[in-house]
């Protein structure tokens, strides 16, 4: 029966375990000179050699003729050991034996002398998966052992084990395999299997692993089936990383501003049962790409992918600033945590990208640092900057302008009047900048008003004090003395006046300012008095 060939290949000794030198090397040292510790923890991530070494020390430990602090695999216990037939080396996955009564056998059997070995060796694997009874029960034997019996515990998160436990154990941290140490390995393997593999594969096949030289054999192995020479586009296809051009189209239309074309990708996507929340995740991975592209002189280390495809993630990230990337891993973020929440997952992807494409939509402050870093951007190319087209007014509506009035003077007037919310034309009229401090007094003075007022505004013409609220029922409020007198009272207290109080209404609603444009707007003016 075909052997997958991280089984086939698993290290026999610790001289063949690859990108640990600090922990094998240490092991074979205190197995050599029988300065063994009762209790070894071995932390690290998945695929980098901890229950390996595990095993390996198991037989080391009791070999009959140990080399150099490696066991030699031809004795009676190293061969018992690897075929399962020593019963002094007990391997326990405590995901499925993690309760009290399990580690209350364990403590039993200790108290038996091995039968064939020299030491009795128990490998807790996963062992934070233990519950705290189970740890409190384990405490006691981990800390005074027999002087046969060997503990030896794995996990891939330390942080989750007690510190009584961490206290009794000597500790190995298993880094990240280097890349380098990987696709060596990768190539002695496949020169051993006959398999054809080229250096450009077995580097790309080493980065995709992420540090762990069990993915990359699996990897090794699921490309090999294809019975072809194994190149980085095999290893591309094979890795799921090919194939992704949706992607960059995405981005396309992020850069364009392009919402009906991001949408109608979506809708294709998601007709050809594309899930939603991995479109997120990896339109994520994709943009973290282009930053790590952007901002790295040499990103070829950082980011998984081909030469052409790293090719193509360094073009597109010029089409983007740095402020407009981090924007969009931002909202693409606040996304998959929605989609998380079981929502609608295609009507709140769409809702991203209208986001992500009219930046314009959000108003937080990552959204905004985009807006003036594009701003910023389009300056320094010399390129126009147009602002959205308002609807026209009507002549009567437009106050007669001085012909005295310099180009500066009229852009502020301008931007008065839009403040304003344009005031009735048949009086000048001025923005009253003491509203909000009245808004503060009439929320200590009279709630009721208070809570109509949230977000008005309020205009001076002449004598009297028209106030524009969004709240419909504010017009009643008027007809009530009380609340009137209230207004005039906290006008009068910030003021010095008294002003008679009315509803100001224009007949229309107007589109709300826009800081932006009124900068966009005054750039321009700067452009045309310089030009």
């Amino acid at each position: 029966m075909y052997r997958a060939l991280y089984r086939k290949w698993r290290p026999a000794v610790f001289s063949d375990v690859a990108g640990q030198p600090h922990v094998t090397q240490t092991l074979m040292h205190e197995v050599d000179t029988g300065k063994l510790s009762h209790a070894y923890l071995f932390t690290g991530s998945r695929g980098t050699g901890k229950t390996t070494c595990a095993k390996i020390l198991a037989k080391a430990v009791n070999c009959l003729h140990p080399v150099g602090g490696n066991p030699c695999c031809a004795c009676e216990i190293c061969r018992g050991i690897d075929d399962g037939t020593i019963l002094d080396v007990i391997e326990i996955d405590a995901a499925s034996n993690n309760g009290v009564d399990n580690i209350r056998d364990l403590r039993e059997e200790a108290n038996f002398t091995p039968v064939r070995a020299r030491y009795r060796v128990y490998i807790i694997d996963e062992v934070h998966m233990l519950s705290i009874g189970a740890f409190n029960a384990l405490l006691k034997i981990l800390e005074e052992p027999p002087s046969y019996v060997l503990f030896i515990l794995a996990t891939t998160e330390v942080h989750k084990l007690p510190a009584t436990i961490l206290s009794r154990c000597q500790r190995f941290d298993f880094h990240h395999i280097p890349p380098e140490n990987i696709a060596e390995r990768l190539q002695y393997v496949a020169g051993q299997e006959k398999i054809d593999l080229t250096d450009e594969a077995a580097v790309l096949i080493a980065r995709y692993a992420d540090g762990a030289l069990r993915d990359a054999l699996s990897l090794l192995d699921r490309c090999s089936a294809r019975g072809e020479t194994i190149t980085p586009e095999i290893v591309s296809a094979c890795a799921g990383i090919a194939g992704k051009e949706y992607l960059f189209q995405m981005a396309d239309c992020v850069a364009a501003q392009n919402a009906a074309d991001a949408l109608r990708l979506i809708g294709n996507l998601h007709a050809s049962s594309c899930n939603m929340e991995r479109l997120c995740v990896e339109l994520t991975e994709h943009f973290r790409n282009l930053m790590v592209s952007k901002v790295v002189r040499d990103p070829q280390n950082l980011i998984i992918c081909s030469k052409e495809d790293l090719a193509a993630y360094r073009t597109q990230s010029e089409k983007f600033t740095l402020e407009t990337i981090l924007h969009v891993l931002s909202v693409l973020g606040d996304t998959t945590a929605n989609l998380k929440r079981g929502l609608d997952r295609k009507i709140e992807t769409e809702m991203a990208v209208l986001r992500l494409c009219t930046p314009s939509l959000s108003t937080d402050p990552d959204a905004l640092l985009r807006r003036i870093s594009e701003l910023e951007r389009s300056i320094r190319s010399g390129a126009v900057i147009s602002v959205p087209a308002e609807p026209e007014k009507p002549s009567v509506d437009l106050p007669a302008e001085p012909p005295q009035t310099q180009p500066e003077e009229k852009t502020e007037k301008a931007q008065e009047q839009q403040q304003t919310k344009e005031a009735p034309a048949e009086s000048a009229s001025a923005l009253f900048r003491l509203w909000p401090e009245v808004l503060l007094i009439l929320k200590d003075t009279c709630k009721p008003i208070s809570g109509v007022l949230v977000g008005s505004t309020a205009v001076l013409s002449e004598n009297v004090l028209q106030i524009k609220s969004g709240n419909a029922a504010f017009a009643r409020f008027l007809e009530i003395p009380t609340y009137v007198t209230a207004i005039q009272e906290a006008v009068e207290k910030v003021s010095g006046k008294k002003y008679h109080i009315e509803a100001f209404d224009n007949g229309r609603e107007e589109k709300k300012s826009d800081p932006l444009e009124q900068l966009i707007a005054k750039i321009n003016t700067y452009k045309e008095s310089v030009g």
